[in-house]
């Protein structure tokens, strides 16, 4: 088994922010995999699903973001599972937008929370990087993370989610490699 995580703020004033990338990453992989209803458990909101021949839970934190590790360490726990077993999709001001890298461990840079997992669950998990540029200068981050997509970003984004979700499968057999190429050659259509 293992859990995904999608990081973001819950509430509707948040739906579009870059920072809930990793939130709308979830809806789109439940959709497309056709995973079961939502239920909420674990501080957050749950589904359950296969995907290819592996069983993940989706989980996407209802803590705000600085706190998901909270709801991250409940459902490792609840599960008896190990930090390796984990997923993380969240925004990358370090990538540019619409780019998605695949990492295991590392720091947090700045990120919330990926700081709350970290500090609930330890650092060796694996991320889901999904880029949304970095604004120039660090005094326009906060307004540009929480900042919506624009109107022209419309059809990158879907191209790149619906990428995401038809690629998970490697990700779940653990291929990240070929799920990063995959995206990729998606992308460029």
């Amino acid at each position: 088994m293992q859990v995904w995580v999608g990081l973001g703020n819950p509430g509707p004033q948040y739906a579009l922010n870059r920072h809930n990338v990793g939130f709308v990453a979830l809806d789109t992989i439940a959709e497309v995999h056709r995973f079961g209803p939502v239920q909420k458990k674990f501080q957050g909101w749950v589904q359950e699903g296969r995907i290819g021949s592996e069983r993940v839970i989706l989980l996407k934190p209802a803590t705000f973001m600085n706190e998901s590790g909270r709801a991250v360490g409940e459902a490792l726990r609840f599960f008896k599972l190990a930090p390796d077993t984990l997923t993380v999709f969240h925004d990358e001001l370090d990538l540019a937008p619409f780019k998605v890298k695949v990492k295991t461990g590392g720091g947090t840079a700045g990120h919330n929370g990926l700081r709350s997992i970290d500090q609930h669950c330890g650092p060796d998990f694996r991320r889901v990087r999904i880029g949304i540029g970095h604004p120039g200068h660090k005094d326009r981050v906060t307004g540009h993370v929480l900042g919506n997509y624009a109107k022209a970003e419309g059809d990158d984004l879907v191209t790149m989610l619906g990428a995401i979700a038809r690629g998970a499968e490697w990700l779940a057999r653990g291929d990240d490699t070929r799920f990063m190429n995959d995206v990729a050659l998606i992308q460029q259509g």
